[in-house]
Parts: C-alpha cells; structure tokens; sequence
C-alpha cells in the first residue's frame, strides 16, 4: 500500500482481499479526503450480497449519519414506498451512496445537506468499484446527479438519460433517475406528486428490465 493521505484517495485503505463485512470495519479508518473530520461515522451499502440492482444516491443525510445505515430518512421512506409500487422488493436491493460521509453546513443546531465536490466523489469512488464489484448487480440505478457522475460520467445527465439503458463493459445495464429527495424537495404538492409518479415510472423500467434479464 502507498502512503494514506486524503490526496491519495480512498483506494489505500480497502482490504487487500474485500469483503462487504471487511469493508464495512475498514471505512472507519478512511482518510481519502476530509470529510472524515466532521461526519459522525462512514456509511457503506447494505443489502443482499448477490443483489440483482444496485441504487446508488449521492451521500449519507442527517439521520444516515447518526443511524449508520443508507436510506433510513425521509427519502429512505420515499424510496422504499416508490419501490413496492414498482414491484421490486426493498429486500432484493442492495443501496449504497457515491460519498460515504456526510457533507453539511452547521445553520444553529441543524446540519444541512452540502452537495460533494468532484474531488470527494472521485476520492470515494474506490469503495463504490468495490462494492459493485463484489455485488455484481446486473442493473445498477443512479439516484440523481452525483451518483450520475460518478458512475457514467460528464456526458450522462439525470434528466436528458433517465428511463434509458446503458450497457457497461462487464455486461450490467445502468441506468439514472431523480434521487427521492428531488422529490420531496418540489415546490408544492401537485409538483411534488408529479415527480413521484415519474420516480416510479422510472422504477418499473428497471423492474421490467430485470425481468428481461432473469
């Protein structure tokens, strides 16, 4: 291993034989760039080992960060009540984030959400390689921007390629949509159920694509 720095990324500090159980223990340690400083803990996916979709969402939130799990907020909620109308079992899914430490801005008492840089979300990539490497999904769904970026990259945006597959190399299909806090974030109640349906629609074209790929 090389010298660990929080220039150096994250890729030092996974276990030379990955695990999810081994990963899980060695985040804790992660250095790969500062935000280590303020969150609580390093947040890392759970779900099956051998989930046939992956969702990936930006980072942990408030509550992620004191619960230790993904997707145990208000979007969590939203995600899991989108994904049983979609017909695709919150069991089956393995959910995990693109930065695995919480970024916020202290306003008083509360912790506001901060968007990750591109130089975090490239520091933390390693332990999404890893994650999906081990999983092995074989449809891997970006929730929003960030994640968009970090696996598809510039040319890929959540709004002009949500619904659309792409094949990767190793033959998974990936695709992006809105990430459920974009929904609850809309201005008003009739944009916000327009979002959500739209969320959903997005999820039943993942469903029929598992299928597809049974």
């Amino acid at each position: 291993m090389g010298p660990r720095n929080e220039d150096s990324g994250a890729a030092s500090y996974i276990p030379a034989r990955p695990t999810l159980r081994r990963m899980r223990d060695a985040i804790q340690q992660c250095h790969g760039c500062d935000l280590y400083r303020y969150a609580t803990q390093a947040i890392l996916g759970e779900g099956p080992a051998a989930a046939r979709v992956v969702l990936v969402g930006e980072q942990p939130g408030a509550k992620e960060d004191l619960a230790g799990h993904p997707f145990v907020g208000p979007a969590g909620q939203l995600l899991d009540r989108a994904l049983e109308e979609a017909g695709i079992a919150r069991g089956d899914v393995f959910v995990t984030n693109a930065v695995k430490h919480f970024k916020f801005e202290e306003r008083g008492k509360r912790r506001i959400h901060k968007k990750p840089s591109d130089k975090e979300i490239t520091a933390c990539k390693p332990w999404l390689e890893a994650e999906l490497s081990l999983v092995k999904p074989k449809v891997i769904v970006c929730l929003g921007a960030t994640a968009t970026l970090a696996l598809m990259g510039k040319a890929h945006h959540v709004l002009a390629d949500r619904g659309k597959f792409f094949t990767q190399s190793d033959g998974s299909r990936i695709t992006t949509t809105l990430h459920p806090s974009a929904v609850l974030r809309a201005p008003d109640t009739a944009r916000r159920h327009q979002a959500y349906e739209a969320f959903v629609r997005d999820l039943k074209a993942v469903s029929r694509e598992l299928r597809a790929r049974a």
